[in-house]
């Protein structure tokens, strides 16, 4: 048995990366291929027995990777970020919070046949809508920005608040369970009891972390592993002293961590991100193969009039009273209703709370996994398969070619990102130097500043509505870093870098460093950033200028000669091509020429 556990478990974490893995290559939500492997060595084989695995350690394991991804999730939760969202999104977190839980409890009871409690329990899980499902959805449907910065920060904001509603309600259920009074007054007791030593302990816990943190009391190799065993210890003693108010305490502390000033969570959420991955990839598993198929049988015609329900009743009316008075378009507002899948939150939580109501002996309270899970497999499958196709017969979707990720906002990539803007094509440009940045923003480009291939790019930086890479800084380096970490996103024909500076040594050694980082050299071998930004300097202007008939590519170089570099060339066809070194481009009729002309 011992030999088997650990076979398990190995053979769970080698599933669980390769899913993530597959997931990333194929821009899928990784839930789908975690759900399927579930499945697969579960239910459908039998090689899985989560319950036989752990036996009565399943629970507590559950717990503390629900308390850890709940942690992790409300760390990325920051006050003034809500307080800059439009009015779309605040709404959507407020007033459609309490829309859809409506919604939904009332369709969970007369559908299911559920109590009103446990009705309003499942209700409040499913408000939630995670960035881990969200995320790799917009990135296959490329929205427009409306859309994708709407339901980028709904989804990200709603997780904790969703986590908090379903603890809270969770409380409020339990604190009728096991008591000789139940009367209304001492429910509101233990549940008011419960709020107050739950936010007391996160609040607490935090702050004195934070200090620790800002002041610099402990070593930074120990931040993470500290921070860990503090999730562990204040959520078992917050259940120690008001049963269930563990989870409230983690995500507690996770919000005011987050927002304490001077403190830097950075390599903890790093840390933290890491491991909810490992968690919620294992615990999605677990969760997936401890379905029985008799359970969905159980839910019936019901499960599926809920998802239903929930997608093309309570979302929509949600997302349609929420924008009342804003700008969106109507069919903005018609994607947006239509996207909204369920995640692991959902998932991990609902698992949570179905195990500790049927140790309760809590009617239907074993049809809340497999319930959960009718509607995250309904929403994902559904929606990962049409959003695309509804987003392009909407025409709310960014073309597969119409955006560049620019690394470098200097005064050379500022003027090739203008040049870009005016033809029509949208561009971001990034910068870890706050003087380039502040000079790009003021010149109204948009501009994240920061390093493009740090991990905080990897959360922050949003690749929406873009398809191409021009690495355009003088640092070789960081141009070669950025063509290999973007060449998943985006191919590796689609990445373009820019000769720091020339190089002596023969076509060969600039035909092999090419190859090496998979990446078109911008302009040919013999334009360096140097040189763009000494003409730069010297005030040369961008200019286009259109070919016809009489007026032909040999016309054009013998016109300008060496005083104009090329940088691209827009076709007949609307058609955007780069001038490179490893390509020999021939403009033809009705082309228009953009170059960098230096006058005479």
């Amino acid at each position: 048995m011992d030999q088997h556990a650990v076979i398990a478990l190995s053979v769970i974490g080698v599933v669980a990366t390769l899913s993530q893995w597959f997931a990333w290559w194929v821009k899928l939500p990784a839930i789908v291929f975690l759900l399927l492997a579930g499945l697969v060595l579960g239910p459908l084989t039998g090689w899985l027995d989560p319950d036989a695995l752990f036996g009565d350690l399943l629970f507590p394991i559950v717990s503390l990777c629900v308390a850890i991804i709940l942690f992790e999730g409300s760390l990325t939760l920051k006050f003034d970020q809500i307080r800059e969202l439009q009015k779309v999104v605040r709404n959507l977190l407020t007033i459609g919070v309490l829309i859809i839980w409506a919604i939904i409890t009332i369709a969970t009871h007369y559908l299911l046949d559920f109590t009103w409690s446990l009705s309003l329990l499942f209700g409040a899980l499913m408000v939630v809508t995670g960035p881990t499902v969200i995320v790799p959805m917009l990135r296959t449907v490329r929205p427009n920005a409306n859309i994708s910065n709407i339901l980028r920060w709904e989804g990200i904001a709603i997780d904790p608040i969703g986590a908090i509603l379903a603890v809270l309600v969770f409380e409020f259920i339990l604190s009728g369970l096991g008591h000789g009074n139940s009367s209304l007054s001492h429910t509101l007791l233990i549940f008011g009891q419960t709020i107050f030593v739950g936010t007391a302990i996160g609040v607490i816990a935090a702050y004195l972390l934070g200090l620790v943190l800002r002041y610099h009391l402990m070593p930074e190799y120990l931040h993470n592993v500290a921070t860990l065993t503090l999730v562990f210890a204040v959520f078992a003693l917050s259940n120690h002293l008001s049963e269930e108010s563990g989870l409230l305490t983690v995500t507690v502390m996770g919000i005011w961590l987050a927002n304490m000033k001077d403190v830097h969570i950075e390599d903890i959420l790093d840390f933290k991100e890491s491991l909810s991955i490992l968690l919620i990839s294992g615990l999605f598993i677990l969760l997936a193969a401890r379905l029985d198929f008799a359970q969905f049988e159980a839910i019936g015609l019901g499960g599926i009039l809920l998802f239903l329900t929930i997608q093309f009743v309570a979302r929509p009316i949600k997302v349609f009273l929420c924008t009342l008075g804003s700008d969106l378009s109507w069919q903005e507002r018609t994607l947006i209703s239509w996207i909204g899948p369920r995640g692991i939150v959902a998932a991990a939580v609902s698992a949570l709370f179905a195990l500790r109501l049927q140790d309760l002996g809590v009617e239907n309270a074993e049809l809340l996994v497999p319930l959960a899970f009718t509607i995250i497999i309904g929403t994902v499958f559904l929606q990962g398969s049409t959003a695309k196709f509804l987003a392009q017969a909407l025409d709310v979707a960014e073309p597969d070619d119409k955006g560049f990720l620019i690394i470098g906002a200097n005064p050379v990539a500022r003027l090739i990102a203008k040049a870009l803007n005016d033809c029509g094509y949208r561009t971001r440009l990034t910068d870890s130097s706050w003087t380039n940045s502040k000079a790009s923003r003021m010149e109204g480009l948009d501009t994240y500043y920061g390093n493009a291939v740090s991990e905080h790019a990897d959360r922050h930086l949003d690749l929406i509505g873009l398809g191409q890479v021009l690495a355009l800084t003088p640092q070789k380096e960081l141009n070669a870093l950025a063509g290999l970490r973007y060449r998943s996103e985006f191919g590796g024909n689609n990445i373009y870098s820019l000769l720091s500076e020339k190089d002596d040594s023969t076509s060969e050694q600039v035909s092999r460093t090419t190859v090496n980082h998979n990446s078109h050299i911008l302009f040919g071998n013999e334009v360096t950033f140097s040189k763009l930004a000494s003409l730069v300097a010297q005030e040369a202007k961008i200019k286009q200028t259109g070919l016809s008939e009489s007026f032909n590519f040999e016309d054009y170089q013998q016109q300008y000669g060496n005083r104009a570099i090329l940088l691209f060339a827009i076709d007949n066809k609307e058609k955007l091509h780069f001038f490179t070194a490893n390509k020999d481009l021939k403009p033809e009729q009705d082309w228009t020429l953009i170059a960098l002309v230096q006058e005479q």
